[in-house]
């Protein structure tokens, strides 16, 4: 049996290679492409992995940042269980840029006097 895909997006990284620091560097390179997207649609591209993406914006993006598709998009194979991941602290699959920080429960102590 084939395990599930999953997928990376890497816009970001590979704008930031190219010298691209801000969302809105890119959205007038869309908008010169026929791709008219508001401010917040590119912050979401950019910063956040799209779950359906119209090829004309995917051609415009391998266009601006003169990549290919293996650049933007890495296919990975999905964990089967997620939940036990981010309880156990850890992995790949974590949330970037947060690391071993995660929340904990906040505890009452009696007040002083």
């Amino acid at each position: 049996m084939t395990g599930k895909l999953d997928y990376r997006w890497h816009l970001r990284e590979v704008m930031s290679t190219r010298g691209m620091f801000s969302t809105t560097d890119l959205r007038p390179l869309l908008a010169e492409r026929g791709i008219d997207l508001s401010p917040s649609q590119t912050y979401r591209l950019v910063v956040e992995r799209p779950e359906r993406l119209s090829l004309k914006t995917l051609m415009a993006l391998l266009d601006i940042l003169d990549c290919t598709m293996e650049d933007l998009i890495e296919p990975v194979t999905a964990r089967s269980v997620r939940g036990k991941t981010a309880a156990s602290g850890g992995g790949e699959e974590s949330a970037p840029g947060v690391g071993g920080f995660r929340p904990r429960r906040a505890r009452i102590l009696p007040p002083e006097e």
